[in-house]
């Protein structure tokens, strides 16, 4: 059997019901369907929406300032469409930061700008300094005595050089024939609830365990001994593609990229830390190279930040909707989805202006057409991923019921479905079907309209790390669409090229028509889709 036969065999095996069902007819609108695809391709606006969210406004973090302006604009764009209900909901996140000013360059034994990001909720400094670099190697607590009363006025290296590898490894993702047959595979068994990602990530309040671990006690060291910044250089490890529980891998792009995380706290009674930031890689390792040949290295830093105390709910979800029209189902809601928070390295890009604007490309879309829906299909838009799903966690919470104890709320059942997308720029391939096989006859007859644009997979497997998991531990039908990586993991996720220049245009459009496809055929068909058992409490 030939390579492509079996492929095809595979994509087929992924698309047919299980044995022993009979397949229902779905009602399929396809001159709507027309119709969705001729405005999304057309007469798209989803990349101006982008430029929008990322060139102008650039990264949302939330709590900040730009994630505020963002989420104005946003709202009267949606309310210009014409779109009901357009509102924030606010909850309580802790306080934001913005980064101000940002300079550092090698100055001996030469001058050279040193291409570096600070970490977010990272304090600044009182002014620009020019401190000497040391890399001390601390390697447990007997350490200490080694550089106690040594590293006063430093800047401090905190990692060893890393190897930076040519770039002729695996670096965008597309699926090809492997990729496919691991999505269409039956995931292995696995431990944990799907997508609970740690909500202590990212600048996090608190903290746990018995005592300070040698991490924290480092950490404390370096500031009672007077040092006056840290520098690293990212984390050593190639990336998979995170939240899908599969083998897909990429180089990590290095090259100046920086992939920075945050070195701080969102809590306002955390105390006063250090200085933080992230170096290229060939830059740090520079560093070390000559501090290993004993001469010194000297550098002028300056750092600026900005932290914003929560006088009232800085953390917010947006809402709009285009109201249901039939009398008996208009109460039941089909959402669209997409995080609209970012990290700071770049400007929120790919990660997730690109998401959002294709979902709200898919509202203006229906909107744009004339749909009618039976049921109300509502866009929602989330703050807080970045920080552990908390803007939809919340917004669980506060309409549909909570997850630890199960208890729901009368909201809960007249959720039909929710899609997702957070996975980067690339185009959609199919969509995981959350362990829920009730909805793979529904979806097969969905996608087939759609197969000329790249639509053919269901993925059997539950994946996580992302704002449909908050509603799948509920119990309800929420789907995380498949799509291309491209970049996603070895470039743009969380990196300082997060741009638009990395989006990529004809990709955008096809996410905004499927899922308004997704959303059009959720609201109009007779019932709402199947649900897996309600999940037992967690408490």
């Amino acid at each position: 059997m030939s390579r492509r036969v079996a492929l095809v065999l595979a994509v087929l095996a992924g698309l047919a019901p299980s044995p022993g069902r009979s397949v229902q007819t779905e009602p399929i609108d396809r001159a709507a369907l027309t119709r969705i695809r001729e405005e999304g391709l057309q007469r798209s606006q989803v990349m101006e929406t982008v430029s929008w969210l990322a060139d102008v406004y650039g990264p949302r973090l939330t709590g900040s300032p730009t994630m505020e302006q963002a989420g104005e604009w946003a709202m009267r764009k949606l309310r210009e469409w014409g779109l009901s209900n357009v509102h924030d909901e606010r909850f309580a996140f802790g306080r934001g930061w913005s980064l101000e000013h940002f300079s550092a360059h090698m100055i001996e034994p030469q001058v050279q700008p040193i291409i570096g990001m600070p970490k977010s909720w990272t304090w600044g400094m009182d002014g620009p300094v020019v401190a000497e670099v040391v890399r001390p190697d601390i390697r447990n607590a007997a350490d200490f005595a080694k550089y106690r009363g040594e590293l006063r006025g430093k800047i401090v290296l905190t990692q060893p050089a890393r190897e930076v590898r040519l770039l002729d490894g695996r670096i965008v993702l597309r699926m090809g024939e492997q990729e496919i047959r691991e999505a269409l595979a039956e995931p292995p068994p696995r431990g944990g609830g799907a997508g609970q990602r740690g909500q202590r990530a990212g600048g996090a309040r608190g903290g746990g365990g018995e005592g300070p671990s040698l991490q924290q006690q480092i950490q404390q060291f370096w500031i009672d001994e007077g040092v006056i910044a840290l520098f690293d250089r990212g984390s050593d490890a190639d990336v998979s593609a995170g939240g899908s529980n599969l083998s897909w891998q990429t180089q990590r792009t290095d090259g100046g990229t920086i992939f920075v995380g945050s070195g701080g706290s969102r809590d306002p009674s955390a105390e006063r830390a250090l200085p933080s930031i992230t170096l290229a890689v060939e830059h740090y390792n520079r560093m070390v190279r000559i501090l290993e040949k004993g001469i010194a290295v000297k550098v002028e830093l300056d750092v600026r930040t900005r932290f914003h105390e929560e006088t009232q709910p800085n953390g917010f979800n947006l809402i709009a909707e285009i109201p249901g029209t039939d009398p008996a189902l208009r109460d039941e809601v089909v959402i669209i989805g997409a995080h609209f928070d970012s990290h700071h390295g770049g400007t929120g890009a790919t990660d997730n202006a690109s998401g959002s604007a294709a979902m709200m490309e898919a509202m203006r879309i229906l909107q744009a057409i004339g749909a009618r829906p039976r049921r109300t299909i509502r866009l929602a838009l989330w703050g807080a991923e970045e920080q552990g799903l908390l803007g939809s966690r919340e917004y669980v919470r506060s309409h549909f019921g909570d997850p630890a104890t199960m208890q729901l709320k009368p909201e809960h059942a007249n959720v039909s479905a929710y899609f997702n997308i957070d996975n980067g720029t690339g185009r959609i391939r199919g969509i995981w079907l959350e362990g829920n096989d009730a909805v793979r006859p529904i979806f097969a007859q969905w996608i087939e309209p759609l197969k000329d644009l790249g639509v053919e997979l269901l993925g059997p497997r539950a994946v996580g790390s992302t704002d449909h998991a908050a509603l799948d531990a509920l119990g309800l039908p929420a789907f995380q669409f498949i799509q291309e990586r491209l970049e996603y993991n070895s470039r743009t996720h969380h990196s300082t090229m997060d741009v638009v220049d990395r989006v990529q245009a004809d990709d955008a459009m096809q996410l905004s028509v499927v899922a308004a496809t997704f959303a059009y055929l959720a609201a109009m068909r007779d019932e709402r889709l199947p649900r897996k058992p309600l999940p037992a409490g967690r408490r």
